[in-house]
């Protein structure tokens, strides 16, 4: 008899893609060393483009009337560094902010992929719609940070009074700026978080609707706690978009399912035994006798 290859006994004997916590630890491993890698080649391309990332989230900062913002010569503003090394880990943080949003889809598809083994095959084609819905939401919360920092630094400076100057390291401001993007970005999942949610049978629709207050009031209370400006106009800035897309996917498991259910009450009725006022199903073109019996033979 002919031997099997031993990889498609394996691929046979374990048709499910069930794993142990070795190999779940294994996996784990090989998808972050991938996601470190992609974003180490994205931030070779951000210490090439270190001049116009700068520019780019320094506007925020130097959109603040001059009078509260520290500037000399005939720059509009400055940021200052006052350690030998801190221009070198500028740069560098520059360029790891920078390569982790070029190389966005990629990592997250590393997530999506340690995650797909532990769904059905039918929740597993989700998996190029969760990549570019992840991508969409975490560049628009990114996006709206940034829109709303001048504002936030614009309020949180001001409060020193126009008889003091804001004098910001470099490292501090980035820091900053980073932390609100990636707070955004991270926030913006939420809605995507509940439908793949739904869509995986954990979090139904009635649970959703019985628990939209108090999401409401959760998701405020995180945008005042995870704002680092702490001021009311970029808590709100956050809260508002995040309740809207919360809604947004509550609407979605709603009607999902209401779909789901009208498909299982169809499946259920087919297989449901007729009784004797429920009239049968008769074909309305009749066929030859014997048409659709294998085993029919002139003996029979």
């Amino acid at each position: 008899m002919k031997s099997v290859p031993r990889q498609v006994r394996r691929k046979r004997s374990n048709p499910e893609g069930r794993m142990s916590v070795i190999d779940h630890l294994r996996e784990l491993r090989r998808r972050l060393l991938l996601a470190l890698v992609f974003v180490a080649l994205g931030s070779v391309v951000g210490w090439l483009l270190y001049d116009p990332v700068l520019r780019l989230l320094e506007h925020p900062y130097c959109s603040v009337p001059p009078r509260y913002r520290y500037h000399s010569g005939g720059r509009s503003c400055d940021l200052i560094y006052t350690g030998v090394l801190d221009g070198f880990t500028t740069r560098l943080k520059v360029s790891v902010i920078a390569g982790s949003v070029f190389t966005a889809p990629l990592w997250l598809y590393q997530i999506w992929a340690f995650i797909t083994p532990g769904l059905r095959k039918n929740e597993r084609k989700y998996t190029l719609a969760f990549i570019a819905v992840s991508t969409v939401l975490f560049a628009a919360g990114m996006t709206l940070a940034y829109l709303v920092l001048a504002k936030g630094l614009s309020v949180l400076l001001r409060a020193a009074g126009t008889g003091a100057q804001a004098f910001l390291t470099v490292n501090s401001y980035l820091s900053f700026v980073t932390l609100m993007l990636v707070i955004f970005g991270a926030a913006f999942e939420l809605p995507l978080l509940v439908v793949m949610a739904n869509l995986a049978g954990v979090l139904p629709a009635k649970v959703l609707r019985r628990a939209q207050r108090l999401a409401i009031f959760l998701i405020f209370l995180f945008a005042a706690v995870a704002t680092p400006s702490t001021d009311p106009f970029t808590m709100c800035a956050m809260a508002i978009p995040m309740v809207l897309l919360f809604e947004a996917a509550v609407l979605f498991a709603v009607v999902h399912d209401r779909r789901k259910a009208r498909r299982e009450q169809l499946a259920a009725a087919e297989q449901l035994p007729l009784d004797d006022e429920t009239p049968s199903r008769i074909d309305p073109v009749p066929q030859p006798l014997g048409a659709g019996d294998e085993g029919w033979s002139d003996t029979t």
